[in-house]
């Protein structure tokens, strides 16, 4: 029995490394609600650095590949300095001014970037390991990065560090004045956030072989990530997950079946506009909220057993009024008696 072909487990790849993108994004777009439209800046940082490590400073691809991670997300810390000091629209005019800054110098500057002509990157594994089983090597390679940021947010996301992100992202004034130092609880997300996207980057770089600075510094991918956040459900854990699943099957589709035509951009926009109008939350949130309404046993116990408690404390109230009033009947009908034997005497 043969495993998937070459294309199959290309697709594979694209599409776990849209999770894995997602994903990173989401340490800062759902914790903080922060949403960075400029995320493709650390992608296309990550691909840079492990390509510019391994041909100028001759480093091993691998040790490349975390060098450069830490290299972009030292990069991400005065980045976020500046721009996490505004909120809302201005932050996300800053995140998508940061690619296009990095657009122009990355195509400027030929010498070391290897500028509008792209820039190859050599390949981890040597010529005797055939396409088909680079493409598995790293299907796997990008599943395992998947779920090592997976288990980082799920972490982050049941710590005390995690629960001052939260209260940031639903009123960061009130969280603020609650002494939680909100400004070094976001740029400290968003180093994380810069670390494991870069990560995602550089290991797509070394997959695909090739660096080019229009499609590494692009907008759209940013948005892509953001669409993919939201649409599976961008306070969840899998949510950016399931959401590049759907999205990255959706853009091979209409790739092999119209080519480079745009309609896969309005089918996305269509797929997106629906999520929001009736599912605002994304996939996951609205399915679980089903889920907890067609399971009427948990929830009927639950109020059951408040019910059964309100009624129990209302009976026992009930029964200790009661003994009051005839404990007070009782003594003033003592204190009468005794007063009635004090005038007969």
């Amino acid at each position: 029995m043969t495993g998937p072909g070459p294309f199959i487990m290309s697709v594979g790849v694209v599409i776990l490394s849209y999770a894995c993108m997602a994903t990173g994004w989401n340490f800062v777009g759902g914790f903080t609600g922060y949403m960075s439209l400029g995320h493709a800046a650390y992608t296309g940082l990550g691909g840079y650095a492990v390509a510019l490590l391994i041909l100028r400073a001759d480093v091993q691809p691998w040790l490349a590949l975390f060098l450069g991670a830490l290299i972009v997300a030292a990069f991400s810390v005065p980045i976020g300095y500046a721009s996490l000091r505004v909120r809302g629209a201005s932050f996300v005019i800053v995140s998508i001014a940061l690619v296009l800054i990095l657009l122009l110098v990355f195509q400027s500057w030929s010498d070391v970037t290897g500028g509008s002509n792209g820039l190859r990157v050599p390949r981890p594994f040597g010529p005797e390991v055939l396409r088909p089983e680079q493409h598995e090597r790293f299907y796997y390679l990008h599943a395992a990065l998947l779920v090592i940021m997976l288990l980082a947010w799920w972490a982050i996301d049941r710590s005390r560090f995690g629960a001052g992100l939260k209260a940031i992202r639903e009123d960061e004034d009130k969280a603020q004045s609650l002494g939680i130092p909100t400004f070094g609880y976001k740029l400290a997300v968003f180093v994380i956030s810069a670390f494991f996207t870069a990560l995602a980057g550089g290991l797509y770089a070394l997959w695909f072989g090739f660096l080019d600075p229009i499609f590494q510094f692009s907008i759209l991918i940013g948005s892509y990530m953001v669409l993919m956040s939201l649409l599976g459900g961008i306070r969840s854990l899998f949510g950016p997950a399931l959401g590049a699943f759907i999205v990255g099957y959706a853009l091979e589709f209409f790739k092999a079946q119209y080519g480079d035509s745009q309609f896969h951009l309005v089918a996305l926009g269509l797929l997106l506009g629906i999520v929001v109008l009736f599912m605002p939350e994304g996939i996951l949130p609205t399915l679980g909220q089903l889920l907890n309404r067609l399971r009427p046993d948990a929830t009927s116990i639950r109020e059951q057993s408040a019910e059964e408690l309100a009624a129990k404390n209302a009976d026992a109230q009930k029964a200790v009024d009661q003994r009051t009033e005839g404990t007070n009947g009782l003594t003033a009908a003592s204190l009468s008696g005794s007063s009635t034997t004090g005038r007969k005497e």
